[in-house]
């Protein structure tokens, strides 16, 4: 068992990490995943457990927390009704279906084969935040039928390949297909639930070789914990900045630093 001595870094960082990530997520209402997986990693690696396997260690725990603060955040904008259960009920045994299936690949996979999934679709995700319209469409209405199926598997699976919940794919996929804004933000807290409680009983079952100190499987449970105490005591101080803001030169603001943080991820495993 690790000394307190041994501990007492990994614990300073992390209750960082969970601060830093719960002011953003009340602040500019991303989920806290896209910010958690690099962190855990930088975390983890300078502390060193910088083991073949650490991105799944990583993308485990930051799925575990988005268990809890999804469900709190669908409750929350169910009490406005915003949450829209038809979507949820449709789409939930393709997104479901979709995080399995990435849990199975990303626990055969080793870290720099993550890294670079992980950067790629961040970068991805940055540059839609950042150039992104609101008039985009592809169509008037939520799709159906084996269109529903194939995009609701990939927004299951490319999410765990992340480590994030609903929201970096659900959001702009709902928007895209005409939903308002404040729907989608508020039915894809569920696209999170979906993909968290299968990808989290998969990776508790993983064997992790050099993992940080008290991880079952492949999720970290001080990284967990200390995720979510931190974060419930700093979201409301985001959303407090939120309101006394403006959030679009924010939101590009942190478009950029998406984009950096992907791009120093691919260049770690390009030239190390």
């Amino acid at each position: 068992m690790p000394d307190f001595a041994t501990l007492l870094p990994m614990i300073v960082l992390l209750m960082g990490i969970g601060a830093f990530a719960g002011v953003i997520a009340g602040l500019l209402g991303v989920g806290g995943g896209i910010v958690l997986v690099p962190a855990f990693f930088y975390a983890f690696s300078h502390l060193g457990y910088d083991g073949p396997q650490l991105m799944q260690v990583c993308l485990a725990t930051s799925l575990a927390t988005i268990i809890v603060t999804s469900a709190r955040s669908v409750m929350a904008h169910n009490k406005k009704g915003a949450v829209d259960w038809d979507v949820l009920r449709g789409w939930w045994p393709y997104i479901a279906s979709g995080a399995t299936l990435g849990m199975l690949v990303a626990s055969s996979l080793r870290t720099p084969t993550l890294q670079i999934i992980f950067g790629v679709l961040a970068l991805c995700a940055g540059l839609y935040m950042a150039f992104g319209k609101s008039h985009w469409r592809l169509g008037q209405s939520m799709p159906t039928g084996s269109k529903r199926g194939a995009i609701g598997a990939g927004v299951g699976f490319f999410s765990v390949l992340m480590g994030i919940g609903g929201g970096s794919f659900g959001v702009p996929m709902m928007s895209l297909y005409n939903t308002p804004i404040h729907r989608a933000v508020a039915t894809a807290a569920g696209f999170g639930v979906i993909i968290a409680v299968p990808s989290v009983i998969g990776f508790l079952l993983v064997d992790i070789t050099n993992p940080p100190p008290y991880t079952i499987g492949a999720v970290n449970l001080p990284a967990f914990g200390l995720t979510i105490a931190m974060t419930l005591l700093t979201a409301p101080i985001g959303v407090k900045l939120a309101h006394t803001m403006d959030p679009a030169p924010l939101k590009r603001i942190f478009a950029i630093f998406i984009t950096l943080v992907a791009l120093n991820m691919l260049r770690k495993v390009i030239f190390g």
